[in-house]
């Protein structure tokens, strides 16, 4: 999947690029320009960007071009998802854009080595494919996505790895919100050291 991309990430597969509101997590309702590139071999059942899975569906883009298009908004601001984003090298991305005067944010599931200047680092790990220790150590954001009952504990075996500043999160996932979202209500209630994150994007109805 990631053969085709080169090793230095001047290109990359670009699935879509956007100009929106962060959703959830530590920055939700900030303006940001997301990046979503296409490739992941996570496999959450649950993922509402599975088109996102197959690089190959996507085109090679040049790095400069979307740093490009980044530097066109108001909002320094960029969010680089996917897809699994760190299938890939995204130091050239990163450093193209840190030089243009935009921070980096990423959300990411952990799995794959840490690449790339950050400015803020939001680790999703995920069942299926667990997060590496460097992702563990530099994140500055652990959201955990609650599927079911068992995820809560799941959550805390993460949270002894991260740092200490790191902010913890559980995040309903969307299916199931009308059945967990009360349950974290009463977890967080009990072990404040969590916060509850929405995705605010899908009430408001934008990307």
């Amino acid at each position: 999947m990631a053969r085709q991309v080169p090793e230095d990430g001047s290109l990359l597969p670009l699935m879509e690029e956007f100009y929106t509101i962060q959703g959830e997590g530590y920055h939700t309702g900030k303006a940001a320009y997301f990046i979503r590139l296409g490739g992941c071999d996570v496999g959450c059942h649950w993922c509402d960007v599975k088109e996102s899975w197959d690089a190959e569906l996507h085109p090679l883009t040049p790095a400069d071009e979307i740093i490009e298009n980044a530097k066109k908004y108001p909002a320094k601001t960029v969010v680089i998802t996917g897809g699994e984003p760190l299938i890939y090298n995204l130091d050239y991305l990163t450093r193209g854009l840190k030089e243009a005067g935009i921070q980096t944010f990423i959300e990411t599931s952990g799995a794959y080595t840490l690449s790339g200047y950050w400015d803020w680092i939001c680790l999703s790990p995920k069942k299926f494919k667990g997060p590496r220790p460097d992702v563990l150590n530099a994140a500055g954001e652990l959201k955990v996505i609650v599927f079911n009952k068992s995820d809560f504990q799941w959550a805390e075996e993460h949270a002894r790895f991260v740092g200490k500043n790191c902010k913890l999160y559980l995040q309903p996932e969307w299916s199931k919100a009308a059945e967990m979202t009360p349950l974290i209500i009463d977890y967080v209630k009990e072990h404040p050291q969590w916060e509850i994150s929405l995705q605010t994007h899908k009430y408001l109805n934008i990307p």
